[in-house]
């Protein structure tokens, strides 16, 4: 008999008239983690930086989950604005669907303008460094995310038989595929990539100049992403014959690596 990983069989917790999803308790665990770490390595960095992350995140996180949400919804219409798609469904994200570069871009311009706030009352460095902060922060709130994934037992990829396959039962099996019981569990491919990457980036990340950080955080984690999207097989528009997120992974990794050798050629020079 093959091995595989369960899916779970609860993804809600029941106490009296509240539900507590699990999904959206993995997302709020990752939020706690990326902002303890960004604040422990952004103090580390500015001699005024106490509190700095936590007041820049009351605007950056919302702004994040709106921007993550809107890129999922446009990306993903037919779920929602489809023949067999409930508008209403896309307010509803604990059932899943956060679109990372839709966090990261959102998020990003609230952190800009909320940070600019804070230079204003405080001695800071500048935005590059704040960024470079927290990258290995976002990206373990990420692998907490897909492991909100395991539970809503979404974000798999191609049947598989290897032993660390996902068994997914027969109601959550794509359309074609109800003959399958075990398939690659990208969501954790994608988690134990976050946290490689996060972990490099924390041991390595002191050599780098500003803004190098999170550059190569965006870049890595696109990477991954590209190689991730070619293994799933859950409904998503496509162009060219390949899925728009494999192109928007190659196209972000692109801009994240020119900057990535724009800003070590400027550093270099001074």
């Amino acid at each position: 008999m093959n091995r595989s990983i369960p899916t779970p069989s609860i993804s809600v917790l029941e106490f009296g008239p509240f539900t507590i999803h699990l999904y959206a308790i993995c997302i709020i665990s990752g939020i706690v983690i990326a902002i303890w770490l960004g604040d422990k390595r952004f103090k580390q960095r500015a001699s005024h930086g106490q509190n700095v992350v936590a007041d820049v995140a009351i605007w950056a996180v919302p702004s994040g989950i709106i921007g993550g949400r809107l890129y999922h919804v446009i990306s993903s219409p037919n779920n929602y604005f489809g023949e067999n798609g409930n508008p209403v469904d896309a307010i509803k994200i604990w059932q899943g669907g956060l679109g990372i570069w839709g966090a990261i871009s959102v998020g990003s311009i609230a952190a800009y303008f909320a940070y600019k706030e804070q230079q204003k009352k405080k001695e800071l460095p500048s935005f590059g460094h704040f960024m470079d902060a927290l990258a290995p922060g976002i990206l373990l709130a990420q692998a907490m995310g897909r492991l909100g994934n395991w539970f809503n037992g979404e974000l798999f990829g191609r049947p598989t038989q290897l032993p660390w396959a996902l068994d997914i039962p027969r109601n959550l099996r794509p359309q074609n595929y109800g003959a399958f019981e075990t398939f690659h569990p990208t969501f954790l491919y994608e988690l134990i990539w976050c946290s490689v990457v996060a972990i490099a980036l924390i041991l390595w990340g002191k050599k780098l100049a500003a803004g190098q950080v999170f550059s190569a955080y965006v870049a890595l984690y696109s990477i991954g992403r590209l190689v991730i999207e070619t293994i799933r097989i859950d409904q998503a528009n496509t162009f060219g014959g390949l899925r728009v997120n494999v192109w928007v992974s190659a196209i972000v990794a692109t801009l994240a690596v020119a900057n990535y050798l724009r800003l070590s050629r400027r550093s270099a020079k001074i």
